[in-house]
């Protein structure tokens, strides 16, 4: 799960498709595209959504995305189009892109929908958020079950 810096929009997708059963055994991870916020907790929004709908992502620590994660991951789910641009730069070869692609394109396919930064705005968008991503990950496990 990949968003720019890290402590909105990938922490919560991270929260999210943890909890859904199929992905105990699978390995879930969040990154940035930007090293704004490595090491720093979730932004205190994203903490309370999450555990308003019973989730914990409190001890996620923020990090950078690494050329390295086309190696450990199968799946790389980016937010928006940055996001998108800016992690298959890092792509060495055609697998790595072809791991890449929108989130909400679970729901939404070709469409090229982005999951909004809730960053600058009010905690409403927080929540339009986690149901966006809890709906895009209920998707991915049911394709990938």
């Amino acid at each position: 799960m990949v968003c720019l810096g890290n402590i909105c929009r990938s922490p919560l997708a991270e929260g999210i498709l943890k909890s859904k059963r199929a992905f105990k055994t699978f390995e879930v991870d969040s990154a940035g595209t930007a090293g704004y916020h490595i090491g720093e907790s979730p932004d205190p929004r994203s903490i309370a959504v999450a555990r308003k709908n019973g989730l914990d992502i409190s001890k996620q620590q923020g990090r950078q995305f690494m050329v390295s994660d086309f190696d450990i991951f199968d799946h790389i789910l980016v937010m928006d189009t940055s996001n998108f641009k800016n992690v298959v730069k890092l792509a060495r070869n055609p697998e790595d892109k072809s791991k890449v692609s929108l989130i909400l394109d679970q729901l939404h396919p070709r469409q090229h929908m982005e999951v909004p930064d809730p960053y600058y705005g009010g905690d409403s968008g927080f929540d339009n958020v986690y149901d966006m991503l809890d709906k895009a990950c209920t998707i991915f496990v049911e394709k990938l079950s």
